[in-house]
């Protein structure tokens, strides 16, 4: 392994330690806002996609990331945003999708197989929450759920409540 490709697993392992400040199960790198780093002449460049673009946590983000690569003595950083493409829910790693249900979120479904397998996926030009989804429970599983309000903690996210275990919980949304 060269000095480069060292240094950027190295960035890319201590990213995977900086958890998201709205939901601190799950590191940036679960969420799939991490999307590259970059080796440059004067330092790091780490790419990141917020999970949309009026998120109130990309400063705090963003800040997180870069004192983590500093504090792991990784040199000079910069971070770079990137709109384009629009962050997905699709992008949650299935390791983030179960530390989400771990943590009592129901996590986003993949919604269309390519996302699934890690491929390309058409553009989408409609809403994805089409009538009838199932939100299961993320602590009895239950499909018998319903939704108590669009919104939760944070805009990406709706509160639900279970009909089976009688638990509140909530649903990141896919985007």
């Amino acid at each position: 392994m060269n000095a480069v490709a060292s240094r950027v697993d190295a960035a890319w392992a201590v990213l995977h330690t900086v958890l998201d400040p709205e939901v601190p199960a799950v590191s940036v790198c679960d969420l799939g806002i991490v999307r590259e780093v970059i080796e440059h002449d004067d330092g790091l460049e780490i790419v990141l996609t917020p999970t949309y673009s009026g998120c109130p946590a990309t400063e705090a983000i963003e800040h997180d990331v870069l004192a983590a690569i500093e504090q792991a003595g990784l040199g000079h950083a910069r971070a770079t945003l990137r709109r384009a493409p629009a962050w997905s829910s699709d992008w949650i790693s299935d390791e983030g999708r179960a530390k989400l249900k771990a943590y009592g979120i129901a996590p986003p479904a993949h919604l269309t197989p390519e996302a699934a397998a890690n491929t390309a996926m058409p553009i989408r030009l409609f809403g994805r929450m089409a009538g009838g989804e199932r939100i299961a429970c993320p602590r009895c599983a239950s499909e018998r759920t319903e939704r108590l309000s669009a919104f939760g903690s944070t805009a990406c996210k709706a509160l639900y409540r279970c009909m089976a275990c009688r638990e509140p919980f909530e649903h990141f949304k896919p985007i």
